[in-house]
């Protein structure tokens, strides 16, 4: 039955893509704003804002987590089934076709050498300054955010189903939602948003490296190894320079460099091997993401059959 929940919850996701209104996370990230404008106001110790941080944690991922289990119980008990709040969950917390989609308008305009739409269409998936990016800059975003996001927002929520199901996805995801929000080191977040960062760092350990592994596989193994081993370690988050770091030695490109963030220029290595990146390059790192979804289907759909015939 796992299985089924996987496959239908990616046919979904393929087929309508991300709801366009009423979003759960939308409404979770508003909650979110709310919460933190109200806790972390004017609150100078650190260790005061670590702890009003780490209590939003618990509210806001932990309260919500337990709700849908007992929703989930409850639904069980009345119908004898709650499959579909499986599915409709799993596929609320997936972002394959959003992430093909945001980079695929990337994409277009820097086909038809419209920078500026290009810039306003990256600034949608990246957290870094783009006013003044050019077209290099442009697609190694583009990529970067591919690969991490590929990571973060398909196959971890994966991970975290096969896992622990339900409840599991829902802390992963509301989880990576909160450090997407606070989890920046300036002085407003850099205790608040610590504990969120440091769970998200957490559930997705593992997770980063499985795709680590997978990127390695459809692109060129030795080259992604040995950047992943060289240098991971030199980008700031330990999960996102795997992947990261990773994808751009399989795919064998040169990414990362310095950055501007708030008007405040950055000091970011430059990671990966071989040439910078051109247009066709974005289309390579969905490839790549792409042929690692199917990898890992066809592992769910064995490891599923095998379970369902006892083989397990």
């Amino acid at each position: 039955m796992t299985a089924v929940i996987v496959m239908a919850s990616l046919l979904i996701d393929v087929a309508l893509g991300e709801p366009k209104h009423w979003h759960p996370l939308v409404g979770f990230g508003s909650i979110a704003k709310c919460i933190e404008r109200y806790l972390n106001r004017g609150v100078q110790n650190k260790y005061l804002q670590f702890i009003l941080g780490a209590s939003s944690w618990v509210l806001i991922v932990i309260v919500p987590t337990i709700i849908i289990l007992i929703l989930a119980q409850t639904i069980s008990l009345w119908v004898g089934f709650n499959w579909w709040l499986d599915i409709l969950i799993l596929y609320l917390a997936i972002g394959y076709t959003s992430l093909r989609q945001h980079a695929l308008a990337v994409l277009n305009p820097l086909l038809n050498n419209d920078v500026e739409s290009a810039r306003q269409q990256v600034a949608m998936i990246v957290s870094r300054d783009t006013d003044k990016l050019d077209q290099t800059g442009i697609r190694k975003a583009t990529i970067e955010s591919v690969l991490e996001n590929g990571s973060d927002a398909i196959f971890a929520p994966l991970f975290w189903y096969l896992v622990g199901g339900v409840p599991a996805v829902v802390i992963y995801r509301l989880t990576n939602t909160l450090d997407a929000m606070w989890g920046y080191k300036t002085d407003r977040f850099l205790f608040f948003g610590r504990f969120s960062a440091r769970m998200d760092d957490i559930l997705n350990w593992l997770p980063s490296r499985l795709v680590g592994l997978s990127y390695a596989a459809f692109g060129h193994y030795q080259s992604a190894m040995k950047c992943w081993s060289q240098q991971a370690g030199t980008l700031d988050s330990p999960n996102a320079g795997v992947v990261m770091t990773s994808g751009a030695g399989a795919l064998q490109l040169k990414l990362g460099g310095n950055s501007y963030y708030h008007g405040i220029l950055k000091q970011k290595p430059i990671f990966g091997c071989g040439e910078e990146p051109e247009n066709n390059d974005i289309q390579r790192s969905l490839s790549i993401v792409n042929k690692t979804l199917y990898l890992w289907c066809a592992f769910i759909i064995i490891y599923g059959t095998a379970r369902y015939w006892g083989l397990s």
